[in-house]
């Protein structure tokens, strides 16, 4: 029987300064991901929704907080090391983000370092949806 190969990725989270933690307004959370943020700090699940969520438009998702570089970030977001603080834990769509081989935010990133020569450029990032669409 062959081996499964995995699936080659082409991007390094630990060369990114975390645009995904930072771009996007809402990271939802789900009530499996509200356990493994109790059990991980050792809290009931009701302290954990008032500690780490709030509700956006009916939907349960992870507060944030001031960002050095993008102005607001996931809470748990480390801003001197650009690393997630609960990386073991983290809720899934952080999981399963990008979900594919390529992760645009890293292509730019390395597209904009390559045309300016300069491997500390980082371009800012913005998402911005049409009105009604999400």
């Amino acid at each position: 029987m062959p081996a499964i190969e995995a699936q080659r990725s082409y991007y390094n989270c630990s060369k990114c300064p975390a645009y995904c933690c930072s771009v996007y307004e809402r990271v939802q959370v789900t009530k499996r991901d509200i356990q493994r943020l109790a059990r991980h700090f050792n809290v009931d699940e009701g302290m954990a929704v008032k500690r780490f969520t709030k509700t956006y438009n009916g939907e349960r998702i992870l507060r944030q907080k001031a960002d050095p570089i993008f102005g607001k970030a996931c809470t748990f977001l480390n801003p001197a090391t650009r690393q997630c603080t609960i990386y073991d834990v983290r809720p899934r769509a952080c999981r399963d983000f990008p979900n594919r081989a390529r992760c645009a935010y890293y292509d730019l990133l390395q597209f904009e370092r390559s045309q300016q020569g300069d491997d500390t450029v980082l371009p800012l990032v913005q998402i911005t949806f049409r009105n009604g669409d999400k």
